[in-house]
């Protein structure tokens, strides 16, 4: 567990060496600020970083078996640590000497933390190298929670701040800012600001401070278009005109979202649980929970059409001038 990590950093058991794995930035982030706290001052911290990509491996391990000039212990950071997942012979980037590294793993400097990150979602576990690092090195996964330690983490957050949240404010911050937990930490930390300590989050708050994206934008103006509500999809449709949004753009994102939402039909009509359906289709579970919970969901037929409608509009877009805008205009205005 990465809250087990962060407690033993916080009590300064630091261990020398630390294998950062995984696709979610804000954990390796948030680890490295951790160690840098941990470590000292900002002015007092010796630190170098190093990208993989650019230099070979030794660079790293020289670094680490100087010993310190301004304080006990430096901190060394190693980004890109490619030689860990995957890759076609003579397509590597740099020539790392592994057998070196893993050596040097077995008995690391201990007057150095050294930081190994592999932003990757897999390694190769077939590498003896990778075998060493994760036996020696302790081992981080950087991974985006799943759904429910999701909220988990959301209401830690939010009550370390001095507020509280509601359930329907959880699920919509996370339907509008996604899984990305950068993300989500600054707008909880935008919320809570506004609020003050002691306040609550309600989803209408999320909505009025939340910023909005375009994805979203153009799922909410699907969604009151396959309503039948053309005012709400047209208001919608000319919010994003005013700021400047081009038309072809938002066509290829509108046909984008009523090919996910046939497909979350499809499997569910198959049997699939959401959990399931979000996995195979590499969307956030959120969204596919957003579809399903639709009171009125659309037929099969009227997505098919719809799609085949949006393909018109495109090409229209593409082959003709004159008021570009109106193209899309008169697909919302049209009932399925």
């Amino acid at each position: 567990m990465i809250s087990t990590v962060w407690n033993t950093i916080k009590k300064g058991e630091l261990a020398p060496v630390y294998l950062l794995v995984g696709e979610e930035s804000y954990f390796i982030d948030e680890t490295i600020r951790r160690l840098k706290e941990a470590m000292g001052s900002e002015e007092e911290l010796e630190m170098m970083a190093f990208d993989l990509d650019e230099v070979p491996v030794d660079a790293v391990m020289d670094e680490a078996d100087t010993i310190p000039f301004f304080s006990e212990r430096k901190l060394i950071i190693a980004k890109n640590a490619s030689f860990l997942k995957a890759t076609e012979k003579g397509k590597e980037k740099i020539d790392h000497d592994v057998k070196r590294l893993e050596t040097w793993l077995a008995n690391p400097s201990d007057f150095s933390v050294t930081v190994f990150i592999a932003p990757y979602e897999k390694l190769d576990e077939r590498k003896k190298v990778t075998k060493m690092m994760k036996e020696h090195a302790l081992l981080v996964q950087a991974e985006t929670p799943k759904e429910q330690d999701l909220v988990v983490w959301i209401k830690s957050i939010v009550k370390a701040q001095g507020t509280s949240i509601t359930q329907d404010a959880i699920e919509l911050l996370v339907t509008m800012v996604g899984a990305n937990m950068l993300q989500l930490q600054m707008e909880i930390d935008k919320l809570t600001l506004y609020l003050g300590e002691g306040g609550e989050i309600t989803a209408s708050l999320v909505e009025d401070l939340v910023a909005k994206t375009l994805e979203q934008d153009a799922f909410k103006m699907l969604n009151a278009y396959l309503a039948n509500d053309s005012v709400g999809a047209l208001t919608i449709y000319h919010d994003l005109l005013r700021q400047k949004q081009e038309p072809i753009m938002l066509v290829g994102l509108l046909a984008s979202n009523v090919r996910t939402m046939s497909n979350v039909f499809y499997l569910l009509k198959k049997g699939y649980h959401p959990q399931q359906i979000a996995k195979n289709l590499k969307i956030h579970p959120y969204r596919v929970k957003l579809m399903v919970e639709q009171r009125n969901r659309p037929s099969e037929e009227s997505l098919l059409r719809a799609l085949y409608q949006l393909a018109e509009v495109d090409l229209q877009l593409k082959s003709t001038g004159g008021n570009r805008e109106r193209y899309l205009e008169l697909f919302l205005l049209r009932q399925l």
